[in-house]
């Protein structure tokens, strides 16, 4: 897949809402920080509004991401926040400029959705932090430096310590994924992650575990479980009740799910929707190395 540039000093990051609302002042921090960084910042129109449950109607969240990937004077997109909304506007979208002058565009949740239609046309992206993590001070260092690096052309290896219930192995291959319920939502639909030989990575939050069983279920169904080169489970945060109510927990699920497999499997993966969130390229290939001490996700 095509990589985009990397940034120099004097670039411009654009800031959007394309999916839910955020206040202005959580994305001024964030701008405050890339400008600090030696980027020229453009915080777009729907940052600071909102529109019923989304940050501006659907035609000016369309417009403005458009317009932002089709600019040559914005050098990389970070998406201010996710929540819901691109299922709504994506299949209007124009990748035509994008794709023959690739830009960086950055976010995670529901920001799944525009990545797996940017990787469907051949372009990397970069699953991390949005504007949020600039507010937490230093507690956010290592993920948005992570950050910095990747959009200078650093991407370092990204270390979980080791788990009791990983599974042990090496492999190599593309990497994938994202949020696992918009992984489920795309079953079926021109955008459907190609999961075939890949490292598959997951995370999710506020979800009850009956539905975190049931959308792993659709995913082995569907075949995106079967083939897989790694699969890097990260944060279910913020759950909604206990493993007991249900009988297991996630981790159960995805080992059941799983059983027939061989390849590397790990949890507890710092890619999440809490402060634990490091930045990886979608659409690169990447070496998964799982052992008793330590789970290593490196970019070759």
């Amino acid at each position: 897949m095509i990589q985009p540039s990397k940034l120099t000093p004097g670039n411009t990051i654009g800031i959007l809402c394309p999916a839910g609302a955020i206040p202005l002042e959580k994305v001024t921090i964030c701008a405050q920080v890339l400008e600090s960084w030696g980027y020229q910042v453009r915080i777009g129109k729907t940052v600071g509004t909102q529109f019923g449950h989304f940050a501006a109607s659907d035609l000016d969240r369309q417009n403005e991401l458009q317009s932002m990937m089709d600019d040559p004077k914005i050098h990389a997109i970070l998406c201010a926040r996710g929540g819901y909304g691109l299922s709504r506007i994506v299949s209007q979208l124009d990748f035509t400029k994008i794709k023959a002058h690739p830009k960086w565009v950055i976010g995670f949740s529901d920001i799944t959705i525009l990545h797996a239609a940017l990787q469907n046309q051949g372009i990397q992206s970069i699953h991390g932090p949005m504007s949020a993590a600039f507010g937490k001070g230093e507690a956010g260092l290592p993920y948005n430096l992570a950050l910095k690096q990747m959009l200078e052309g650093v991407a370092s290896p990204v270390e979980a310590k080791a788990q009791p219930t990983n599974r042990l192995g090496h492999s190599e291959g593309v990497l994938v994924g994202g949020n696992l319920c918009l992984m489920t939502h795309l079953i079926g639909s021109k955008n459907q992650l190609d999961t075939k030989g890949k490292i598959l990575c997951i995370e999710d939050v506020g979800e009850h575990h009956y539905n975190v069983d049931r959308m792993l279920i659709q995913c082995k169904n569907a075949g995106l479980l079967d083939g897989l080169a790694g699969l890097v489970v990260g944060g279910f945060t913020e759950m909604k009740d206990e493993a007991a109510e249900f009988g297991e927990t996630v981790i159960d699920m995805i080992l059941r799910l799983t059983k027939e497999t061989r390849y590397p499997i790990c949890f507890d993966f710092p890619i999440s929707h809490e402060l634990n969130n490091m930045p990886v390229q979608l659409g690169a290939t990447y070496q998964l190395s799982v052992t008793d001490k330590a789970a290593l996700l490196t970019k070759i």
